[in-house]
């Protein structure tokens, strides 16, 4: 759409006012880059957002109506040099969740708080004068109200559409960097099924897009994110967002999903401890269904939120969950999908400025150019006590070389240190007995794959003995099993009836859920069973445990809970 010569003047007023050192007008600081040189279809613009990041936990987080919530989930207030240091980082798009909901008054007016739409402004500002990409949303609006849409339809309608009415009209001047995002990951309650679903968010979709298309300025034609139910890329939901956007037949319309994963192996529940080739080829079928869903047919997808759901408790061992973030950058690549990395300050600490996991941070931006290499698994276990044997791994090349096997700052010699026949690289007993030393239990060493592009592959060499788990009482609050881990790591804990039926809060698998249902504490030496997990045992009926450990040993255990008494014998 052509614009009129007053955007002209205001981008140039913009330009000269900031060369001067002069505030800018809210909303133009970045009009001189719309008016020349941005993108101008749905495709290009969703293209040049790659890679993007989300300011989770910030402008969505709630607990006050005085704007202290900015804070409320233990983040910073953002700064006016704050965005400076993300595009810093390589990321071309910010994705800004807002929570409308703490801040908007009664009906019928619905009015959103002025100091908090003040505030949504100048952070949209401050991303777009580095020269970012933005979207925003309603977000945790969707479980607070919109959820209640199909017994409370007006009056979810009512709220629904006065807050988009205001935000359109607020941002209708800004350049089309700024996208609007209508709702995140909504689903509702007490619907018949998904044809009702369908139903439900195709209105609230169709609401929006009418909303911002009427409200005029910039917002005739700015860049539209529709979600489908949950923001989740199951086929049926896809199916029924292409539909709707069929209907509202406009270009500048784009698809929105989120990816964690695999959920058994995101959160490491139904013995899915490893990153194995289901893992990964569920994760290429949704990356290729999206192409030919919505990529094929000309609207383009945006994984708005991406990750794995393990963020504080470690349940994915690490190496395992360095692949899927390999993996994961390669497909979004290879695919031509745009992803946003979903950060709550998690990843990256906004008081430091630094990201808290650089190694995992290498292994995403190198996906953004290319791949690296990994193997069958970072972690290679040899016995304390026993004649050290040589030791193997299968090196994942994803079309690069392998280069070299460095030790610290030693680069290792291949016949005498190791061996590589094709993808086998084997470690040589003798270099496993100089780098372990005297072997004392739990002492370890690491080695470097390198290979010829990407991030170095990290062996960590182990020495461990035969773990071993001793009898306990407890109580059905918990019950912490002495566990004498040598070394070694707990992968996860299979739990069954004499029946050969699942036992725990999950019993359609045998596998219980890492950490919510157990958690190995290394330091401590105990494994402790939770509440969760014991509450749901049948009363009096004994439960057969085998603890799987990362080296392939296994122990068995069997716990009983009587009432509120729990016992457990090795």
């Amino acid at each position: 759409m052509k614009r009129p010569p007053w955007k002209k003047l205001v981008a140039l007023a913009a330009g000269l006012a900031l060369s001067a050192g002069m505030a800018a007008p809210a909303g133009a600081q970045t009009s001189v880059r719309s008016q020349s040189d941005a993108p101008a279809s749905a495709a290009e613009i969703v293209a040049a957002m790659q890679p993007g990041w989300n300011l989770g936990n910030s402008l969505d987080a709630q607990c006050c109506s005085d704007g202290a919530d900015e804070t409320a989930w233990g983040n910073p207030r953002v700064d006016d040099t704050f965005f400076r240091d993300i595009k810093a980082e390589g990321f071309n798009s910010v994705r800004i969740p807002v929570s409308w909901g703490n801040h908007t008054g009664p009906a019928p007016d619905y009015t959103v708080e002025p100091k908090t739409m003040a505030r949504v402004q100048e952070i949209v500002d401050l991303a777009l004068a580095e020269g970012l990409y933005v979207m925003i949303n309603t977000h945790h609006d969707s479980w607070q109200w919109l959820t209640h849409m199909p017994t409370k339809h007006d009056e979810v309608m009512a709220q629904y559409d006065s807050t988009w009415t205001q935000i359109a009209d607020t941002f209708k001047d800004y350049p089309r960097e700024l996208m609007f995002e209508s709702v995140n990951e909504v689903s509702f309650t007490g619907t018949s099924g998904n044809e009702e679903s369908h139903r439900h968010i195709a209105e609230l979709n169709s609401s929006f897009h009418e909303i911002v298309r009427s409200s005029g300025g910039e917002n005739d034609d700015r860049l539209l994110v529709l979600p489908t139910i949950n923001t989740g890329a199951d086929q049926v939901h896809m199916d029924a967002l292409v539909t709707e956007i069929e209907a509202l037949d406009d270009p500048m319309l784009a698809a929105t999903t989120h990816n964690y994963g695999f959920w058994p192996f995101s959160v490491n529940v139904a013995g899915y401890t490893t990153y194995n080739e289901e893992v990964q080829g569920l994760l290429e079928e949704s990356f290729q269904s999206q192409v030919d869903t919505f990529v094929s047919q000309g609207i383009p997808v945006i994984i708005g939120e991406y990750g794995l759901l393990d963020n504080y408790d470690n349940k994915v061992e690490r190496g395992e969950y360095l692949k899927f973030f390999e993996h994961f950058g390669h497909l979004a690549r290879t695919s031509g999908i745009t992803t946003m990395w979903w950060d709550n300050g998690t990843h990256f600490d906004r008081f430091m400025r630094e990201w808290r996991d650089e190694e995992q941070f290498g292994y995403i931006t190198r996906g953004w150019t290319g791949r690296s290499g990994t193997a069958s698994s970072d972690l290679v276990f040899v016995d304390s006590s026993s004649k050290i044997k040589d030791r193997s791994v299968t090196l994942n090349l994803n079309g690069l070389k392998f280069k070299k096997l460095k030790f610290g700052n030693t680069t290792l010699r291949s016949g005498s240190d190791y061996t590589r026949y094709g993808n086998k690289l084997t470690l040589k007993a003798k270099l496993l007995k100089t780098v372990l030393g005297d072997r004392e239990i739990g002492s370890s060493a690491e080695l470097q794959v390198i290979f010829s592009g990407g991030m170095p592959w990290k062996l960590h060499v182990i020495t461990s003995e035969d773990p071993a788990v001793e009898d306990a009482t407890g109580t059905n609050e918990s019950l912490v099993i002495p566990t004498t881990f040598n070394g070694n790591q707990l992968a996860t804990m299979e739990s069954v009836y004499d029946d050969g039926t699942g036992a725990g809060h999950h019993n359609w698998t045998t596998f219980p859920e890492y950490w919510d249902d157990f958690r190995p504490d290394y330091e401590a030496g105990t494994i402790k069973l939770t509440k969760r997990y014991l509450d749901s045992l049948k009363d009096g009926e004994p439960v057969s445990l085998t603890f799987h450990f990362r080296s392939g040993q296994t122990l068995e255990y069997t716990v009983t809970r009587n009432g509120s008494a729990v016992a457990g014998t090795a």
